[in-house]
């Protein structure tokens, strides 16, 4: 086993129960593991940012990308905040995100460009990821809540199986690539075992984690959940890269050992969750 292999597997053994307890507990702890999160990825985006010229506003987008767990938090767990309040709140940040602007580039430096970024970065790395909170409270679950927490971890589990069979197979197998110019090492062998496994895996796991809690679903929407919760995570995959491949990195940052940073760890996870929020809701659990 390789060292950056040791590095991965050794960081699992620590997160993955730390993550399960924080899912778990919910509300508030939760939220603020989200926010954390959801401010390193903003650094790395916006050091892809600086990397190509632009002028981000930290000074806005990182207060507001710490905020918004815990504005997602209260509209969906205790209900201390209308959810119509977010809708009519959000707006507002552009108009404060183009008059900060206003005050402080001239248009030689790329105003627009830093306005764009600016209010992507809050929303690829704060908002998406803030519907692992909508998953967890949304059903009514308080907290404390064990089918709060396999609910949650459903798409996390389903992102899992894909990237490790996709790894693994790639490596195997070989073959034409999906994406030569944006990710080298991904093939089409690896997309599809990928998505074979994640398929194969999430009826197990339903019946063994979310079924003996009371969490019902059909066969055919557990199957359907997994099979799209796997593609979407794989373009979320190459979408990180078109950004790293920009901007001239090969990794987001170097903040998890053998993983890169925030951004090469949950890029997937950014995609699959306010998806995975959105097939959830269809299906009539949340």
């Amino acid at each position: 086993m390789s060292a950056n292999m040791l590095k991965r597997v050794a960081v699992a053994l620590v997160a993955i129960p730390a993550a399960i307890g924080i899912v778990w507990q919910g509300g508030l702890l939760l939220a603020a593991l989200v926010a954390l999160v959801a401010v390193l990825g903003l650094r790395e985006v916006y050091r892809f940012a600086r990397q190509s010229g632009l002028r981000p506003l930290g000074g806005i987008g990182f207060p507001v990308a710490a905020l918004a767990p815990f504005a997602v938090w209260a509209a969906t767990g205790p209900g201390l905040l209308d959810p119509s309040l977010l809708f009519i709140v959000a707006p507002c940040g552009l108009v404060v995100v183009m008059t900060a602007m206003l005050a402080s580039r001239r248009p030689d430096q790329r105003p627009l460009g830093s306005i764009a970024v600016t209010m992507f970065g809050v929303a690829y790395t704060a908002a998406l990821p803030s519907a692992l909170i909508a998953i967890r409270h949304a059903g009514s679950w308080g907290e404390r809540s064990w089918p709060g927490v396999w609910t949650a971890f459903f798409p996390l589990v389903i992102v899992w199986a894909t990237d490790t069979a996709a790894m693994f197979a790639g490596k195997a197998i070989g073959g034409p690539k999906v994406a030569p110019v944006v990710s080298p090492g991904k093939t089409w062998a690896g997309t599809i075992v990928g998505l074979l496994v994640a398929v194969g895996v999430a009826p197990g796991y339903y019946a063994l984690a979310m079924r003996p809690h009371g969490v019902l679903l059909d066969l055919w929407q557990v199957l359907l959940a997994a099979a799209v919760l796997s593609i979407v995570g794989q373009i979320g995959d190459l979408a990180e890269s078109l950004l790293k491949r920009e901007a001239g990195f090969k990794d987001s940052s170097d903040i998890i050992p053998g993983h890169g940073g925030v951004l090469d760890r949950f890029d997937s996870l950014y995609f699959v969750l306010p998806v995975a929020a959105a097939l959830f809701s269809l299906f009539g659990i949340l």
